[in-house]
């Protein structure tokens, strides 16, 4: 997603919230129980498949997975916009973060955590 992408969908949010009143209900607490539940929902489209199955989705499958993530991501954006938190720079801080975490020379193939032995 592209910064300015990113920038006309914070934006949305903003303007679709303000016409309902919604600012209101909106402080991060809330934002992000609402953003738990809707990552919930989304597992429960995976809980009981297989590994295999889950890479294999077919388009019944996938269409209300895809509206879970939708709700993830845009309750994410909303979330990071009344902290104040730049979601892309975040977003390269932490990759950055994880480079030096987990090094490609130790942790290719790897999935142990970089605190376990």
């Amino acid at each position: 997603m592209s910064a300015e992408a990113l920038d006309d969908l914070r934006e949305r949010l903003r303007q679709f919230a303000a016409e309902r009143d919604w600012q209101q209900f909106h402080a991060p607490k809330n934002l992000a129980i609402a953003l738990s539940v809707e990552a919930a929902e989304l597992l429960e489209h995976f809980q009981w498949l297989p590994e295999e199955a889950s890479r294999r989705l077919d388009d019944s499958a996938l269409a209300p997975i895809r509206e879970e993530l939708a709700d993830v991501l845009l309750y994410l954006v909303r979330l990071a916009d009344e902290l104040g938190v730049d979601l892309l720079a975040a977003a390269h801080d932490k990759l950055a973060s994880n480079a030096r975490r987990y090094p490609v020379e130790s942790a290719r193939g790897s999935s142990r955590k970089s605190t376990e032995p």
